[in-house]
């Protein structure tokens, strides 16, 4: 049976990445300004979504640090992509002993629990930051997708277009940009959306952990690591409101995700 489209999700995840890149029409208040005195506020008129203890805004922050978790994440699978591409490409065109090479090394990275590859990764980069934190999360999660690519530049590297272009004196990116990536981008498109959700799972896990973003630097992953904090105060806003839009952002990537899952499974099928 075919799955419906997620329209619903495509909607509300475009609202709420718009909001995020336009955080400064939305916001009523400078988000890093802390006002002691107004700590704890609940969800009011002045303060729509209330205040943290450190009396921010949470209105503000929301939108300023969805727009910190948004590029992490977009930063992280960016890089991851990149990384992916190019290792299962060389694997899979390149000679047996170049794919062995490649291919066990995918194995050993994969053998680490990813959160201890990040934190070690983070450890040698040194302090976190935005740019540092996405550099640290993309480069734990190419595996799977090269693992992925290798296998589709397996079926098409020995295809006529192929071959035609190789005697024509192609070189490899050559070969990769105009033949092979045309014909696997539509197979590892809904790996790339997975790995934004995955990616902004890890920023706000370690932020969480206290071993991610500085609570100064503002972002969902950082709002929650107050969670310790509100349940003894009762503040249940300061938690419960980042909760929801971060869970609401990643239901919608998982959605979509799925769906183009579905999809090219679906096509293969047919094929």
């Amino acid at each position: 049976m075919k799955k419906k489209f997620p329209g619903l999700s495509l909607a509300l995840l475009t609202i709420i990445v718009i909001a995020c890149m336009a955080s400064e029409l939305l916001m009523t208040k400078d988000p890093a300004y802390m006002d002691l005195a107004r700590g704890d506020i609940a969800p009011c008129r002045e303060f729509l979504f209330g205040t943290d203890a450190m009396g921010r805004d949470i209105f503000s922050m929301i939108w300023y640090g969805g727009r910190v978790s948004l590029l992490i994440g977009f930063g992280a699978t960016l890089i991851s992509t990149v990384i992916g591409i190019l290792v299962g490409s060389v694997s899979g065109y390149g000679p047996s002993g170049i794919d062995g090479v490649l291919m066990r090394l995918t194995d050993i990275v994969l053998s680490i629990p990813g959160l201890l590859l990040t934190v070690f990764l983070q450890a040698v980069l040194g302090g976190a930051d935005v740019f540092r934190l996405a550099v640290v999360i993309g480069l734990t999660g190419w595996m799977s997708l090269a693992r992925v690519v290798r296998t589709e530049v397996l079926q098409l590297k020995n295809t006529d277009f192929v071959l035609a272009s190789k005697c024509l004196g192609g070189g490899f990116f050559h070969i990769l940009r105009r033949h092979l990536a045309p014909n696997f981008v539509a197979s590892i498109l809904f790996m790339a959306v997975m790995n934004v959700r995955n990616a902004i799972v890890a920023e706000s896990t370690l932020s969480f952990m206290g071993i991610g973003l500085p609570l100064e630097v503002i972002s969902w992953g950082s709002m929650l690591s107050l969670s310790e904090n509100a349940m003894l105060s009762r503040s249940w806003w300061t938690v419960f409101i980042p909760g929801v839009f971060l869970a609401a952002t990643l239901l919608c990537l998982t959605n979509l995700g799925n769906y183009m899952r579905k999809s090219i499974s679906r096509r293969h099928s047919n094929l």
